[in-house]
């Protein structure tokens, strides 16, 4: 089994080490980056499967780097933050993070975190690999469960974020029915709680990059009961 491979970008050299050796200690591999220009250069020549990503960088901070990243990457991204305001957590959200700590913050829980992204991410790729429907197609878009891919009608690749293709996965096993944020929460393995408003933020995100039209949306929402994918979704 190859171990998974965690980027941790963060100025600060203690917290950084500290980091390090408490992942390196639980049989995960690690790379370090103090900015912006040190996590490219790593992520130019290594695997990342996760990146522990502080906010408050030097020169491009935290956000910033997570907006460039998500781009051309889907790789999870948990957040350090030391703003404990739900707007800043939320803001992080929509910025395409999958989740995120505030300092100070226990090096168990960030384990924690780290492992339930990973857990995640690796649930979906099993279940796309282990069921006979690997492609579903809605209104002339693709979805490639096995690759985690996504191609819009002109068979363009959407990058999507690890929640965003969950999300999407959910959705399109489940068209035409309305499904409560508590729901998506669930399915999705998510927190509930205070990152119920999370699902607001992914259904946004996905709404960015599948909705075409202003006005009309694929992914309805339905008042006091949730959010329901309209288009009809058949096997490719």
């Amino acid at each position: 089994m190859t171990t998974q491979n965690i980027l941790i970008v963060e100025d600060d050299q203690e917290t950084r080490d500290l980091i390090a050796c408490y992942l390196r200690g639980h049989f995960l591999s690690v790379g370090l980056a103090s900015d912006g220009r040190q996590m490219d250069r790593y992520m130019a020549q290594n695997r990342v499967d996760l990146i522990v990503l502080d906010i408050t960088l030097p020169e491009e901070d935290g956000l910033s780097l997570c907006r460039r990243l998500r781009v051309v990457h889907s790789t999870p991204i948990i957040f350090l933050t030391a703003k404990s305001d739900p707007i800043d957590r939320i803001v992080g959200l929509e910025m395409g993070a999958d989740d995120y700590l505030t300092k100070p913050f226990n090096p168990r829980e960030l384990l924690a975190r780290i492992n339930a992204v990973l857990r995640r991410r690796a649930a979906g790729c099993a279940t796309s690999s282990g069921g006979t429907t690997k492609r579903l197609t809605f209104d002339g878009w693709l979805i490639d469960l096995r690759l985690r891919e996504l191609r819009d009608p002109s068979g363009t690749k959407i990058v999507l974020t690890s929640a965003e293709f969950e999300l999407l996965q959910v959705f399109c096993e489940r068209s035409g029915r309305v499904l409560s944020r508590e729901s998506l929460l669930g399915m999705t393995g998510r927190l509930g709680g205070a990152f119920q408003r999370s699902v607001d933020v992914l259904v946004s995100r996905l709404r960015g990059k599948l909705d075409r039209t202003e006005g009309d949306s694929m992914i309805r929402t339905v008042r006091a009961g949730g959010y329901i994918f309209a288009p009809e979704v058949n096997e490719a």
